[in-house]
C-alpha cells in the first residue's frame, strides 16, 4: 500500500476542510488536504510539502491521528493534527475551503477515507 497524508490544520479551535474538484467521483466532497508520499520521503516532510503546493502555506505536524484508512486497494490515508506556521491557506487544487468548529464537522460531505478520523479530531479540538 502506498501512503497518502492529510493535514488537519487547526487554528483557534477550528479545522480546515477542502472541497475536491477532481476526480469526478470525489468532486464536491470534502477532505483533509494533502497528497501522496514520495518514495523515501518521511510522512511529515511529505505533508509539509503537499500543503505548501496545494495551499501555499507552511504547517508543522503536531501528532498523527490514530489508524489509517484505505483508499481503494492501492493507498492508505494517514492524517496528522497540524498547526499553521506561516501564510494563509489559499485553494490551488480545491474550489473551496472551510474552517469548521467541532460541532460543524458533520456539516460537510467528507470523503469516506477521511471520516474515520473525525471522532478523534472532535475530541482533540
Amino acid at each position: 500500500m502506498r501512503t497518502v497524508v492529510g493535514a488537519a490544520i487547526v487554528v483557534r479551535g477550528r479545522v480546515l476542510a477542502a472541497r475536491r474538484t477532481t476526480p469526478a467521483a470525489a468532486a464536491g466532497r470534502w477532505e483533509f488536504p494533502g497528497g501522496k508520499v514520495e518514495t523515501g520521503e518521511a510522512l511529515a516532510a511529505a505533508l509539509v510539502r503537499e500543503i505548501g503546493e496545494e495551499l501555499g502555506c507552511t504547517i508543522a505536524v503536531e501528532q498523527w491521528l490514530e489508524g489509517a484508512a484505505a483508499i481503494g486497494t492501492t493507498y492508505e490515508l494517514r492524517v496528522a493534527l497540524t498547526r499553521l506556521v506561516e501564510g494563509e491557506p489559499v485553494p490551488r487544487e480545491h474550489d473551496a475551503l472551510r474552517w469548521l468548529a467541532p460541532t460543524e464537522l458533520d456539516d460537510v460531505d467528507w470523503l469516506a477515507p477521511d471520516r474515520p478520523f473525525l471522532p478523534e479530531l472532535r475530541r482533540l479540538l
